[in-house]
């Protein structure tokens, strides 16, 4: 069966975001020797690039590309004498009912790349590389640096877990506080990547993870926190796009929000709270909890959103989180008060920051500064990199268009 060339690298690309770094992690686990695995697997995808045009995708991607990695993998053992020839590769598990939490190769090479031997500025760098693909371009960009200097880290770094012969396993319970954190920060990310826009596959295994985080260290709050967190966003999954337009959470269909999902969530950070330590993950819960309660009330708690927000940025400040504030406080107190506050973040970056300008138009739109509003929303749209979203601010820019005329 033929298949168009653009369905099958379509098809390659959302393997690749969803099993990249289970892939690497399976292959690198016997040697350690992680750039080898990313050698011999991307010679795989170039391989399903060229095949599956004609062959069709097959029934287990993820298996045809870890057995032709493998082999490639096992070539290149061949013509290096300074490696074993019975470098072997375990089978490819059957990851829709493999829920054993030793067994999961992508946790195991997190845990690898936060190992205290490895220099703590480049942990979640090189997760971001090894678990979600991402080149060392795009890792760069993120951390301000120049790609050539990020992937000499990266080379370094992996060098260093291969010489030092890290084990690819779940560490002992004691070795959590040392490593926990940077692997949490990097579950997240990866949830992160695709969970409005993208095929699905990695925020829903990132929530399979997170899920796992919490049985390993039940006692940890910030990683209940996290599962908390990922399973009110996952809960909103079928009501976050309609027509393949963006609905703000305020504006979504509760009748669509999975309720087992939310009460779960709620529980976890109900047990987390117990603790008495709030951290970044757990203050993140709160804030979809509220967002979550209005499935019960009917409305949403702006107050207590506002107030969420403000300890969010205390101990976490980063651009999102200064914005969304923003926002929250726009919604809460005015719009005066929430552009005055977001005319007062000065984080770099800020003028090119989509969020920013979709907030900045809302307000001034909410204020009937017309003018300034479809400037912003010109702005936000120029911005907007995913088709939802951008959608949406259309469909705000022709709203305003309307009340304008």
């Amino acid at each position: 069966m033929t298949e168009h060339p653009d369905q099958s690298a379509a098809r390659a690309q959302d393997v690749a975001r969803a099993a990249y770094g289970k892939l690497i992690a399976m292959l690198a686990a016997r040697s350690g020797d992680i750039a080898a695995a990313e050698d011999a697997l991307a010679d795989a995808f170039v391989a399903a690039l060229t095949k599956w045009p004609d062959t069709g995708v097959p029934d287990n991607p993820e298996a045809w590309l870890l057995t032709v990695a493998k082999n490639r993998r096992i070539d290149a053992v061949r013509k290096d004498q300074r490696l074993v020839i019975t470098d072997e590769v375990p089978d490819m598990p059957d990851l829709r009912t493999d829920t054993d939490p030793a067994a999961d190769a992508r946790l195991k090479l997190l845990f690898v790349c936060a190992h205290p031997a490895i220099d703590p500025a480049i942990r979640t760098p090189l997760m971001l590389q090894t678990v979600l693909g991402l080149e060392a371009e795009e890792i760069a960009s993120a951390y301000l640096v120049s790609p050539k200097a990020m992937a000499q880290r990266l080379v370094r770094a992996k060098r260093k877990i291969r010489d030092a012969g890290i084990p690819f396993t779940i560490p002992d319970t004691s070795e959590f506080p040392d490593r926990m954190e940077a692997v949490t920060e990097a579950v997240y990310g990866a949830f992160a990547v695709d969970w409005l826009s993208g095929a699905g596959d990695l925020s829903h295994e990132a929530f399979f993870l997170s899920t796992i985080l919490a049985g390993l260290a039940p006692d940890n709050p910030e990683v209940l926190g996290l599962n908390a967190l990922i399973g009110f966003i996952e809960a909103r999954r079928d009501a976050r796009v309609s027509d393949g337009t963006l609905v703000p959470v305020p504006e979504q269909d509760v009748t669509l929000w999975d309720t087992h999902l939310i009460d779960r969530s709620m529980s976890l950070l109900a047990r987390a709270s117990q603790a008495g330590l709030p951290g970044r993950f757990q203050i993140e819960a709160a804030i979809q909890s509220v967002h979550c309660a209005r499935r019960a009330t009917g409305q949403t708690d702006w107050r207590a959103l506002s107030k969420l927000f403000a300890g969010l940025v205390a101990v976490y400040p980063t651009i999102g989180s200064a914005v969304s504030q923003a926002a929250v406080v726009a919604e809460d107190a005015g719009p005066a008060q929430g552009l005055a506050m977001l005319e007062k973040t000065s984080f770099t970056g800020i003028e090119t920051y989509q969020p920013a300008w979709a907030v900045r138009a809302h307000c001034f739109a909410q204020m009937s500064r017309w003018a300034e509003a479809a400037e912003a929303y010109d702005k936000a749209i120029s911005l907007c990199t995913d088709i939802p979203s951008r959608r949406w601010l259309e469909t705000k820019q022709r709203d305003l268009r309307k009340k304008s005329s």
